[in-house]
């Protein structure tokens, strides 16, 4: 918490979620200052701050969390690298909003949330879609019993396949399971508030030796089970993407087509004892969202909405999936 008004940002990293997502969102937020972006190479650093007005640029990541005046650092490096610089952000001081998945394992998240709590600091991991209205309208309709209780919920998230990316290089934390399968999990464990007391899954594997596709089933302690489905198989280099959501209770049910992260006009079908009826939401850039909060969080002392507590017992039922499939 400072008596600012506003947060002095720097960017770890070049990357293409960065570029297209969440600088443009951090753009959207009046009390975020694009203070400093640093690349492997100057020159893709200085590309970068002419392009969206930065302060400063960096040729190295060690120079970006050096500088005093940084006070919070977004990173969106390759998974395998998130532990390494994130632990690296929090010691120099430093807020860190890492993006999704934080970490290659649980030990690892309960590793960097330990560090950021020794050194005063928050560390927010960066599920975007966690902050849209969207988000908290269907939990404000669990809440309110809208389809009674729930017993059974599934989502799937399936993607193009690729001919060559990052998300196919074992080494760099590949798969469909980390690309996408953090988003169901999360997605799973935002609407059902009980610990999971199995898990069972399947997938297959790439020539690369990384899930092309994983789907599970879990039970939860307090009877509810879900499932969910992810994979990049969907013709290659195609840009094709398919997102479900489905909510089942005793009184109804909720059907969504949203997209994760999915900005502007959107809607669910409810359907309950009185018929089918429609939630109409419009959902603004959802990594503006991320960064208002995180700025709330640092400015004013809100906690993080994506909290420790959360993203521990995310990376734990990640872990366990992977046991599951052998990766």
């Amino acid at each position: 918490m400072t008596d600012s008004k506003y947060v002095k940002w720097g960017v770890l990293g070049t990357a293409n979620i960065a570029k297209g997502c969440t600088i443009p969102g951090m753009k959207l937020v009046k009390e975020c200052k694009l203070w400093a972006i640093a690349g492997r190479s100057l020159d893709k650093a200085n590309s970068f701050k002419e392009e969206f007005g930065f302060e400063k640029a960096y040729g190295s990541y060690e120079e970006l969390i050096a500088d005093k005046d940084v006070e919070a650092i977004y990173i969106p490096l390759p998974n395998d690298l998130h532990f390494k610089w994130v632990t690296a952000a929090l010691k120099a001081g430093k807020h860190v909003l890492c993006e999704k998945p934080l970490a290659l394992n649980a030990s690892q998240v309960k590793e960097m949330h330990q560090t950021a709590k020794d050194n005063n600091v928050f560390l927010m991991e960066a599920y975007a879609y966690l902050h849209s209205p969207y988000i908290e309208s269907l939990r404000r309709d669990l809440t309110q019993g809208v389809i009674g209780k729930v017993d059974y919920i599934e989502t799937a998230f399936v993607t193009q396949g690729y001919k060559e990316d990052i998300r196919l290089h074992k080494e760099n934390g590949g798969g469909a399971m980390y690309d996408l399968g953090c988003y169901c999990t999360t997605m799973i464990l935002s609407m059902i508030d009980s610990e999971p007391e199995y898990v069972k899954a399947v997938a297959e594997f790439s020539d690369e030796d990384v899930d092309s596709m994983t789907s599970a089933i879990i039970k939860f302690k307090n009877g509810v089970r879900a499932s969910f489905n992810v994979g990049m198989v969907l013709g290659e280099n195609t840009n094709s993407r398919y997102d479900h959501l489905y909510i089942h209770g005793n009184r109804g049910a909720i059907r969504s087509e949203v997209e994760y992260n999915q900005q502007g006009p959107a809607k669910y079908l409810l359907y309950g004892v009185t018929g089918v009826d429609e939630r109409k939401i419009n959902i603004p850039q959802n990594y503006s969202l991320e960064i208002s909060q995180m700025n709330r969080c640092i400015l004013g002392g809100e906690r993080p909405k994506v909290s420790p507590a959360f993203s521990i017992k995310n990376a734990e039922l990640m872990d366990e999936v992977f046991k599951q499939i052998g990766y």
